[in-house]
């Protein structure tokens, strides 16, 4: 059975998903400096899945049964690599920089949801996310030293970001959030299980809080992308990804000292802009 669309909800819902997801890498970037990309991604997912078995307790069996076992397994593949891509260039460049690299995803999420899943490709939409990606561009300044090779992993986490996000529109509009969490959360777990014995830093007593954290925030923008997604189109609510960009700027600010220059600022005004254009818009159709 198809679940109900709301298209003004699903917009706010990935408003949260990024805020989360930013907090969380965040989070990531402060325990990269002192641990392996590989045990904080696994901490992350080994919190969601305890978070997810913890909250349904005798209905996990029956919330792990699927019907698309195949786009599962696809789905958890794409979320591993998006996280693993974007982590480990949290080493090498700015907060700020990876998340406006990995904001290229609108354009490839709303022409993928076209091609694969037949939703509309209306003018107004197209125009939105390519004011939003003028805004990220603007942030970046090509030719300011953010265009490195290590640039390369934050875009090709773009690229399985938006394979992840289709998989997740086509899955959740007939499944649970919670199966899509358990399949996700299990792959990811076991994935970087393998990569521990030889990427292990004994977790400082001062650290644990933050390790929580991270699988506890990363478990909830999970939920929220994932009901997200569920009931809103995949290319309605693409454009507001490029909030992280204002929201990595924020927390580059205040935990790392990288603090936004006139240009940041001035690509913020440009994403939100276009952002409330599309809240604007999809929220009066859907009246209509």
């Amino acid at each position: 059975m198809q679940t109900a669309q709301n298209p003004a909800r699903g917009i706010l819902l990935m408003i949260l998903a990024i805020l989360a997801f930013t907090l969380l890498d965040a989070s990531a970037k402060g325990l990269l400096q002192r641990y392996p990309a590989p045990q904080v991604i696994w901490a992350r997912f080994l919190g969601q899945v305890l978070i997810v078995v913890l909250i349904l307790r005798g209905r996990t069996l029956v919330m792990a049964r699927t019907s698309y076992p195949g786009l599962h397994v696809l789905r958890a593949f794409f979320q591993v690599t998006t996280a693993a891509l974007f982590f480990t260039s949290l080493n090498f460049i700015g907060l700020a920089e990876a998340t406006a690299l990995t904001d290229t995803s609108p354009v490839l999420v709303t022409l993928g949801a076209a091609l694969f899943l037949g939703e509309r490709l209306g003018p107004r939409r197209i125009l939105a996310i390519c004011v939003a990606l003028v805004g990220a561009v603007i942030i970046v300044r090509p030719g300011g030293g953010v265009f490195t090779w290590w640039a390369l992993m934050p875009l090709a986490a773009a690229v399985s970001f938006a394979a992840n996000s289709l998989l997740t529109r086509r899955i959740g509009q007939y499944e649970p959030v919670w199966t899509a969490m358990l399949w996700g959360g299990i792959f990811g777990t076991l994935a970087f299980t393998l990569f521990l014995p030889t990427n292990w830093v004994p977790v400082a007593a001062a650290d644990l809080p933050l390790f929580i954290f991270v699988g506890c925030i990363g478990t909830l923008g999970q939920v929220l992308m994932i009901r997200s997604l569920s009931i809103a189109e995949a290319g309605t609510v693409a454009p507001f990804t490029y909030i992280g960009v204002v929201f990595a700027t924020l927390w580059g600010a205040l935990f790392f000292s990288e603090y936004p220059d006139v240009w940041t600022v001035t690509g913020a005004l440009v994403i939100v802009g276009a952002g409330l254009y599309v809240w604007h818009r999809e929220t009066r159709l859907h009246k209509r």
